[in-house]
């Protein structure tokens, strides 16, 4: 009997109008974002080889190692042609020298604004908005809408068990808006493959998981408007009503979550945070030449009746200290900027895990964040390329500086002094080719699929826990409604 209700309510399904616009709706819009999204990565692919052969040949033109910099650059992963989220917000490259900080610049939304004003359509914007939506349409009046046409009285004339009319229902209802959606989503996993995009099978379980992810919540939403229409009697109440919810959950908590977490938790801007910086290290600089000024302005009053020798040893000392002193300031401008920045880092990271736990009321965008955390596209995703950055910048400046002592290949101007000959000022650059063969080499942050699937552990709890409650309101619901 349970085959023949869902036979009954999928041909029902199938044979309806809405079901061939919610196929041809699917197919485009999930094909057209795949393969846009191809497009999209094959063209920033070629930027970054570009731009990395560009970085490559700088550093051969280089002729000294003083001062030498480079730049880190992002590479495109495979994954951001499913889930986006914030790949296109943050920038590509970051300078790596050791007088800046590591700061990614140059995004592809702040270099094609207009890109930023209509977002990217993804696999992640589709279900989360459009499917959602659908699942909703199809369910409002699954069971109200029978009462209503008077079939429900018809069908419960015969004995025929509420809870397993109910369980029909839903798989018929899931079965008839999986079907619309799984051809194109095979079409699309078939044009990776036939676009030759390098998916390893780290993706390929990503995708797979990710796709696991999607359906929960859609399942999620298809229960909630089945359990709807069993606790309504009229399908044009139970219809205002899962439009309500659908609003709240998809575009009203998750922004009103990040809204109430910035006035609870105030961050303040990296400008801000610059202008505190720069105004330290400018206090700082000023404080040291006034004390250089001084202490020279002192020594040459000393050194007048001093024979030369003696002043010649004097002002080298003078020099010697001086620059242990710069390099002390610059220490210390440096720690203090670290101080500020894990001071905004500590704050930020407060205020987004209060924001993520309000907006994980909402299951849409549990399922958002979830996504996101799969396809290492989420809000940690700049923290991790900067972090690995800075790793890299550490270890290029200590291989030139080390490269540099062991050469003597400062660049710039040499100044020595010498009681014999006197002050010799001369170019200290090597036009000599550099030995580039042990220099480092910047690694991409790399996540295994545990790492990134134990990211989504709690948003995938909370799906599950969420689609489960509308089965039990459902079946609560309509093991007391009134079929007459």
């Amino acid at each position: 009997m349970l085959s023949t209700l869902i036979q009954k309510e999928l041909k029902g399904i199938i044979l309806s109008p809405k079901f061939t616009a919610t196929f041809a709706i699917c197919s485009i819009l999930i094909l057209l974002s795949v393969f846009t999204g191809i497009r999209e990565y094959e063209a920033v692919s070629d930027q970054y080889d570009s731009a990395t052969s560009l970085v490559e040949q700088e550093l051969q033109d280089e002729s000294n190692w003083g001062h030498m910099s480079t730049r880190s650059i992002r590479k495109p992963d495979p994954m951001q042609i499913f889930v986006s989220g914030l790949t296109y917000d943050i920038g590509r490259w970051s300078h790596v020298e050791s007088t800046r900080p590591i700061k990614l610049k140059h995004s592809p939304y702040s270099d094609d604004p207009i890109f930023a004003m209509f977002r990217h359509i993804d696999f992640v914007f589709i279900f989360q908005f459009v499917l959602s939506l659908f699942a909703i349409l199809f369910t409002f009046d699954a069971i109200n809408g029978e009462r209503e046409s008077g079939m429900l009285k018809l069908v419960f004339s015969n004995s025929i068990p509420r809870a397993k009319y109910l369980i029909a229902k839903i798989i018929g209802s899931w079965l008839g808006l999986i079907l619309p959606i799984s051809i194109p989503i095979l079409l699309s996993i078939l044009l990776v493959i036939i676009m030759g995009v390098p998916m390893n099978a780290i993706h390929w379980a990503t995708l797979a998981t990710l796709i696991a992810l999607s359906v929960l919540m859609f399942t999620f939403f298809i229960s909630l408007g089945v359990a709807i229409s069993a606790w309504t009697k009229r399908s044009s109440v139970s219809f205002l009503l899962s439009l309500v919810i659908w609003v709240m959950f998809v575009l009203i908590i998750p922004r009103a979550s990040v809204a109430a977490a910035e006035q609870m938790v105030p961050v303040p801007r990296i400008s801000e945070i610059e202008s505190i910086r720069e105004a330290y290290a400018n206090d700082r600089w000023k404080t040291f030449y006034d004390i250089s000024e001084e202490r020279w302005m002192t020594s040459s009053n000393m050194n007048e009746e001093e024979s030369e020798e003696e002043r010649d040893r004097a002002m080298w000392d003078n020099m010697v200290l001086e620059d242990s002193l710069r390099r002390i300031v610059e220490i210390e401008i440096e720690e203090y900027e670290v101080r500020l920045l894990e001071e905004l880092r500590q704050r930020k990271a407060g205020q987004e895990r209060l924001a993520f736990g309000f907006s994980r009321i909402s299951p849409s965008s549990a399922y958002q964040l979830a996504a996101s955390g799969l396809a290492g596209t989420d809000i940690e995703m700049k923290d991790r390329f900067e972090e690995s950055m800075s790793q890299f910048r550490s270890s290029f400046v200590d291989f030139t500086e080390k490269k540099q002592a062991e050469s003597g290949n400062t660049g710039g101007i040499m100044i020595s002094i010498s009681t014999e000959t006197g002050i010799d000022i001369k170019d200290g650059s090597d036009n000599s080719a550099l030995d580039l063969t042990d220099i480092p080499k910047y690694e991409q942050p790399r996540r295994s699929y545990a790492q990134a699937f134990n990211s989504t552990i709690i948003d995938f709890g909370l799906l599950a826990f969420a689609t489960l409650l509308m089965f039990v309101a459902s079946f609560i619901g309509f093991l007391r409604y009134d079929v007459r």
